[in-house]
């Protein structure tokens, strides 16, 4: 009989999941709440800067290859949307092992701090170019999802794994639904209407909610200080050359040779950029053809984050002991197809009752997909590997998003606003076929693979 680590035999277990709850929820509100703003914020900054300024150029650019001023700010918002998951992308392997190296906790704090001064710089970003580098430093301290995946993985063992996950997912279900909401609010709190002067400090009227979201950070960054426990066993543990850390994930993929990785993670991989193009155009959708604004945008993030909360939260949790992680994601991948060619029909009937039906369907579908990868992603692997396998894991969803918002962008403008559905369904029975060939977890992997 293996030995249990202490955090797996202690009565606090489940508290340590509440607390990962919080953590990821207080995180994903904070980072969420720029989605409603980014037409109107786009939309400001180029006519700010004007037609000389670097930015002005390139709208002038894209101006002459789309020939429509929608289809800029939506250019626009896709290259802003992949800057942060482009160093996510990068460093989210990084963060989970050094998380595996010195401990969960510290990582948590460094990058929760990293996040809050991103936000700071957000409040002063008078230009396009101090946003640019906020959200760079927030792509670069991003890595308190793989983190808090780790801890999960730390606290749960076998199925329960998937329950675990489940409650993370059900965490950042939720901080979209509060996040978006809080955005669609704070996009009338103009503090340069009470502070004029403030305007040469570079306070602008998206100052509000980057306000908002650094309060939520400094909460989240105490509330981890003073009661986020260690959950990873700091005995040392030497890791073979294959598993030592660096910069490029797609060299890390291949150092994970586990039997179901590399086919998790480009299913993964594939899934998600198709949907970060769904999720990117939709507010643009929205406003095209049902003219939804920042409000009716927040209460549609709403109706999502809901629905993921609840299908996460208490459906996955029951289903996966059941049936396991992998008929689950399979049944995931077949509800959201069906659910994209209704996003692509609401572009000719125009219909709101559509859009919310195949919402439903599109969120559900990864309600059931999310957790159930990320529980396969730290079952294949050893657990001393557990930090550096789910920074992977997660460094290719960054990467997915990345290319799903310029892809889709490209697709709306390019081919019609429904082509991103259209051909995400297409594209969506490429991992509904890997996940067929996923093999079964084995119970406790070995470190050194054959």
């Amino acid at each position: 009989m293996e030995p249990t680590s202490p955090i797996e035999s202690s009565p606090r277990k489940p508290k340590v999941l509440g607390l990962i709850f919080l953590t990821v929820f207080l995180d994903m509100v904070g980072f969420s709440i720029i989605f409603p703003l980014f037409p109107k914020m786009l939309e400001w900054y180029v006519d700010r800067e004007g037609a000389a300024s670097a930015i002005g150029r390139l709208a002038s650019w894209l101006q002459g290859i789309v020939n429509d001023d929608f289809a800029v700010i939506v250019l626009f918002g896709g290259i802003l949307g992949s800057l942060y998951s482009g160093l996510q992308f990068l460093f989210a392997p990084i963060w989970g092992a050094v998380s595996d190296k010195i401990g969960r906790r510290p990582t948590l704090l460094f990058t929760l701090l990293g996040t809050a001064l991103s936000y700071v710089i957000w409040f002063f970003a008078g230009t396009f170019a101090l946003l640019v580098i906020a959200r760079l430093v927030g792509g670069l301290m991003a890595g308190n999802i793989s983190t808090a995946s780790a801890a999960v993985a730390d606290t749960h063992a076998g199925k329960d794994r998937a329950k675990g996950m489940g409650v993370l997912g059900a965490g950042i279900g939720l901080g979209f639904v509060v996040g978006p909401a809080l955005g669609g609010l704070a996009s009338g709190w103009d503090l340069t209407d009470a502070w004029a002067s403030a305007s040469s400090m570079g306070v602008n009227p998206f100052s509000g909610a980057a306000t908002v979201a650094f309060g939520l950070a400094v909460i989240n960054l105490l509330w981890a200080a003073l009661r986020f426990p260690e959950t990873k066993d700091m005995r040392p543990a030497t890791a073979p050359p294959e598993h030592r850390r660096g910069i490029n994930p797609f060299a890390s993929l291949r150092r994970l040779t586990f039997p179901g990785v590399h086919t998790l993670n480009i299913a993964y991989f594939i899934y998600f950029t198709a949907f970060g193009a769904m999720e990117f155009t939709l507010v643009f959708l929205a406003a095209e053809h049902l003219g939804y604004g920042p409000r009716q945008n927040a209460y549609m993030f709403v109706f999502i984050g809901l629905t993921i909360a609840f299908v996460q939260g208490g459906i996955v949790r029951r289903l996966v002991p059941k049936v396991g992680e992998r008929k689950v994601a399979w049944l995931g991948m077949a509800l959201t197809v069906p659910g994209f060619i209704g996003i692509a029909a609401v572009t000719r009937v125009e219909s709101a009752a559509l859009l919310y039906a195949s919402l439903a369907l599109v969120s559900v579908g990864s309600s059931l997909v999310m957790p159930s990868f990320s529980s396969l992603a730290s079952r294949y692997v050893p657990d001393d590997r557990q930090g550096f396998a789910l920074g992977v894991f997660r460094s290719f969803g960054s990467l997915a998003r990345v290319l799903g918002p310029l892809a889709g962008g490209l697709l709306y403008y390019g081919f019609g606003s429904y082509a991103p559905y259209a051909l995400g369904a297409f594209v969506l029975l490429v991992p509904l076929a890997l996940s067929k060939k996923l093999p079964e977890p084995v119970a406790t992997p070995v470190s050194t693979p054959t």
